[in-house]
């Protein structure tokens, strides 16, 4: 069934300066879609929104929109009105006849992001305007919801509570966000905005990363392609005689336009494939095993008249080189817990004890360190001069701002003139010049975008230090740590090994248990176990067994087959339809294959076991 077609751009273009940011623009938003919208900060994301709900004019072509569709906007910065509340926020694009009908949704959502209605809106905090602007967008349902990072400044609970709603959305989604794992929960499509391209993705973001490498990898094969024609042609052109060049200037003329624009090409492929390079940070501390020691720590707040719980009898160990993700609800303790560390804090009862020598890197996640007033330059350099310090070597400080993905031209720009994303990067790009001991990060991948966050990745991979981060983005707990310390709130705090997946299944209770007081379970007598082992497998479970090598030969053959067809360079250009079946045939046998193999490799551990 093919669905309603809502929104169309065709032709389009939009220039802000010589350079046009988009040109040639065509996309179709329908019915019931959601769309993941991606791409490297500067590609123009807001502006594509902004084309969306009508605010930013064309240069050139059309915008069409089905009559009567209605189109709701997340956006980045809230301004507060003076004396407004949190309800009349709400309700402030919603008709007084239609408020009746959308009232029972503000207690939903409003209790469900935390959020008191009666609050005024220039009280709240930069986090809760945040909150109270997503509040608003899923009251007021629009046939089209613009979300432009709705899981900033939410907790996991909130977060995984969004997923919910918005899987239920009966409208069509369009969202930008940093959280890899929020969006291939929700999206069925992306858009990825490279170069100034639209590029269109049939499948949901879970399957991107796979995409994407696919379209780069037959780019890189077609300018390859490209190169060995263009030097044929430079070849011809050197060899010819004064006669020939004479009949054949038109042709020269060609051969340097097709050399030029091979050139420009291929300096946009490496800029779109490169990734940044960082040294390995040396372990700068040897000395002692323990980092700091939290022994029965209580800790409690009063608000409004009510003793809040933060600490309850807490003890903790933080040993050198621990990995650390910190996890919990706003208010569960965690920055009481980071400012004790950093001894801001004191506990009432009971002992913090730290290193005297310990020196920690502090990324804030107001980002209280940068002055607005200041340059980048300054801000990477404050004694002046143009080199920093980069962990011994002195590095020009453009280099430097290059390598976090700024433009060098930008050095004398105010830091009050950057994004959200860009001031998170420069305060990246400052502590993780000479990252101390212990390197403490209060959600720094808000605002990232994903090229930043594979690179904050691979660094904090290479990190040897102890690090200590504070965040809910699923994924990047998962790739970054290997303890996970969960604030539950009313002062209990939850101790897991591993990265947040693994949290997740002790929390369901699909985990393995590694509580210390659990009761030991009484041995099972020797003549039960005996009774209970198989002898062999069963004649099913031997039938499957032996059926699995045939499976996995048929796979592999398939696999081999996709891959040599999408090798093919002009299989994508004469037939895109055929490009993406292909490569979603591919993706599901590759994880049909990883299924075979992990069933064939339990059923040969039964077998072995049986077999004695």
């Amino acid at each position: 069934m093919v669905q309603q077609l809502l929104l169309s751009v065709k032709d389009a273009m939009v220039r802000y300066s010589e350079e046009p940011l988009f040109e040639n623009l065509d996309f179709n938003i329908h019915e019931g879609v959601r769309i993941a919208l991606v791409g490297k900060n500067g590609a123009g994301k807001s502006t594509l929104m902004n084309i969306i709900t009508g605010a930013q004019e064309l240069d050139d072509g059309e915008r069409w929109e089905e009559p009567g569709t209605t189109i709701g906007y997340l956006r980045q910065d809230i301004v507060p009105k003076e004396g407004e509340t949190v309800f009349e926020y709400i309700f402030e694009e919603i008709q007084d006849e239609e408020r009746e009908l959308h009232g029972y949704k503000v207690d939903i959502v409003a209790e469900a992001l935390q959020l008191d209605v009666n609050a005024k809106m220039t009280r709240l905090s930069g986090g809760q305007l945040r909150r109270a602007g997503l509040a608003r967008a899923l009251v007021e349902e629009p046939d089209i919801l613009l979300l432009d990072e709705p899981t900033n400044h939410l907790d996991l609970e909130a977060i995984e509570w969004l997923e919910e709603y918005l899987n239920g959305y009966r409208g069509t989604l369009l969202v930008i966000s940093h959280d890899r794992t929020f969006l291939a929960n929700i999206t069925n499509q992306v858009f990825w905005l490279d170069r100034g391209e639209l590029k269109v993705s049939p499948r949901g973001f879970k399957y991107f990363d796979e995409w994407s490498e696919m379209l780069l990898d037959q780019e890189a094969r077609e300018l390859k392609n490209r190169k060995s024609i263009v030097a044929q042609e430079v070849e011809w052109a050197s060899r010819g005689v004064k006669a020939r060049r004479k009949r054949n200037v038109r042709r020269l003329e060609l051969v340097r336009e097709m050399r030029d624009k091979l050139k420009a090409d291929e300096a946009a492929h490496r800029r779109a494939t490169q990734k940044i390079e960082f040294e390995p940070i040396k372990d700068t501390d040897a000395s002692s095993k323990i980092v700091g020691e939290f022994y029965n720590v209580h800790k409690t707040f009063s608000e409004n008249g009510k003793n809040i719980k933060i600490l309850d009898k807490f003890s903790l160990r933080v040993k050198r080189g621990e990995r650390i993700g910190i996890l919990g609800k706003n208010g569960s303790g965690k920055t009481t817990f980071l400012k004790m560390l950093l001894g801001e804090l004191e506990p009432d009862q009971g002992r913090v004890k730290t290193r005297k020598e310990l020196e920690f890197s502090y990324f804030d996640q107001k980002r209280s360190d940068l002055d607005p007033t200041d340059s980048l330059k300054k801000t990477l350099c404050p004694g002046g001069g143009d080199y920093i310090d980069v962990m011994g070597k002195q590095r020009h400080v453009c280099g430097y701002l290059k390598d976090f993905m700024f433009d060098p031209s930008r050095a004398q720009d105010k830091v009050s003139q950057l994004s959200g994303g860009q001031k998170n990067r420069l305060m990246l790009a400052k502590i993780l010049a000479n990252p101390k001991t212990c390197l403490i990060l209060d959600e720094p991948t808000n605002d990232l975008d994903m090229d930043t966050l594979d690179m904050l990745e691979d660094i904090l991979m290479q990190y040897k230090g102890t690090l200590l981060v504070v965040s809910h983005d699923r994924d990047f707990l998962d790739q970054t740590v290997t303890k996970i310390l969960a604030f539950e709130g009313e002062g209990k705090v939850e101790t897991v090994i591993g990265g947040y997946s693994d949290y997740l299944e002790k929390k369901n209770g699909t985990g393995k248990e590694d509580t210390p007081n659990k009761k030991p379970q009484p041995k099972q007598k020797e003549s039960t176990k005996k009774a209970s082992k198989p002898k062999k497998l069963t004649y099913k479970l031997e039938h499957e067994f032996k059926q699995l090598p045939k499976k996995i030969e048929k796979a592999e053959k398939e696999i081999a087959e996709y891959t040599e067809r999408l090798s093919v360079n002009e299989f994508y250009m004469e037939d895109p339809d055929g490009f993406h079946e292909v490569t979603r045939d591919l993706s599901d046998t590759k994880a049909k294959l990883e299924r075979y193999e992990t069933r064939w490799l339990e059923l040969a551990e039964m077998k072995e076991e049986a077999e004695g």
